[in-house]
C-alpha cells in the first residue's frame, strides 16, 4: 500500500465539534485504510471523539481487518464486529429503542479495550439515538481537590447477567490513569433500574457514606452540558473513541428507525 503524500492529506478538512471532538472529512479520492494509524491515533486522543466523512464504507470482514491494525480487536461470541440494531424483542438494553446509561466498553473482559470504533451502515434522520460522549479527563480536571481525594477512596463493582455479549461481575476503582496521557480518568457506568431496563447493571460503591446520594451525584455531575457531546448518526460516518477518556450512552430512539451501527473494539 502506498502511503498517503502529504497533499492528499492536506486536502482533509478539520472541524472542531463542542465541546469536544473533530470532523475530518475527505472530499474523494483518500480510503481510510491509506492514513497511518499514527496519525489518527494522534488525532483521536487529542480530540476524543474523530468523526470521519467521505470515506467508503467498509465491508465488516474489511472493517476488522482495519482495527487489527490498531492492536488486538476483541471478539465477542457474535464476532469480532458486533452489528448494533433496535430489535423487536430484545435479551439487553442496548438493543433496545430506549436510552442507554453511560458506561465504558468492555468493563466485563479481563483486558479494557483501549479503542472503540463505529461504522454507521444507516441511519434515520431526525429519529433520536444519538450516542452521548462524556469527557471524564475534563470531569476530573475541573474537580476541587477535596473532591479528587474522596474519588481516590472510592471502588465500584459492577454486576449484571450474561443475556447479551457481555456479563459477569467486576470492581473496578472510580479513579484510573490514561494509558498514553496518564491523565486521570473516570472508569464510571450508572446504575441500571431492572424496572426500566432489560438485563439491567448494578452497582455496588464502597469508601462512601451515602453509596446512592453518591451515585446519583456523579450521574448528574458527568451529564452536564459542558462535558457532553452528541454525536447525530449520518449513514457513511465512521467514529473514532478513546474508550479510557470517555464514558458513553445513547438518546432513546425518539420514533422508528433503521439504524444499523457496526462497533470494533481493540485491546
Amino acid at each position: 500500500m502506498t502511503a498517503p503524500s502529504s497533499t492528499s492529506l492536506n486536502t482533509l478538512v478539520h472541524t472542531p465539534l463542542r465541546p469536544f471532538g473533530r470532523i475530518v472529512e475527505a472530499p474523494g479520492g483518500i480510503n481510510v485504510a491509506d492514513i497511518p494509524v499514527e496519525t489518527l491515533a494522534a488525532w483521536t486522543v487529542e480530540s476524543r471523539v474523530l468523526v470521519l466523512r467521505g470515506f467508503d464504507l467498509m465491508a465488516k470482514q474489511e472493517f476488522a481487518d482495519w482495527s487489527r491494525r490498531w492492536g488486538k480487536v476483541l471478539e465477542w461470541p457474535p464476532g469480532e464486529v458486533v452489528d448494533l440494531v433496535v430489535e423487536d424483542n430484545p435479551k439487553n438494553y442496548l438493543f433496545a429503542s430506549g436510552d442507554v446509561p453511560f458506561h465504558w466498553d468492555g468493563a466485563f473482559v479481563a483486558d479494557n479495550p483501549r479503542w472503540f470504533f463505529f461504522q454507521c451502515l444507516d441511519a434515520t434522520p431526525a429519529a433520536g439515538g444519538e450516542t452521548v460522549f462524556s469527557d471524564t479527563t475534563a470531569v476530573y480536571r475541573d474537580a476541587d481537590p477535596e473532591t479528587r481525594e474522596r474519588w481516590s477512596r472510592v471502588s465500584m463493582t459492577y454486576t449484571t447477567d450474561k443475556l447479551a455479549h457481555y456479563g459477569g461481575r467486576v470492581t473496578e476503582k472510580l479513579v484510573s490513569q490514561h494509558p498514553a496521557t496518564g491523565l486521570p480518568v473516570l472508569r464510571f457506568a450508572e446504575p441500571l433500574d431492572p424496572n426500566k431496563y432489560k438485563n439491567p447493571v448494578s452497582v455496588e460503591v464502597d469508601g462512601v457514606d451515602d453509596p446512592e446520594k453518591f451515585l446519583a451525584e456523579l450521574a448528574s455531575l458527568v451529564h452536564r452540558r459542558e462535558y457532553c457531546y452528541h454525536h447525530e448518526w449520518r449513514s457513511g460516518d465512521l467514529l473514532l473513541a478513546d474508550n479510557f477518556s470517555l464514558i458513553h450512552g445513547r438518546n432513546a430512539f425518539s420514533g422508528p428507525t433503521n439504524r444499523h451501527l457496526q462497533r470494533v473494539e481493540v485491546i
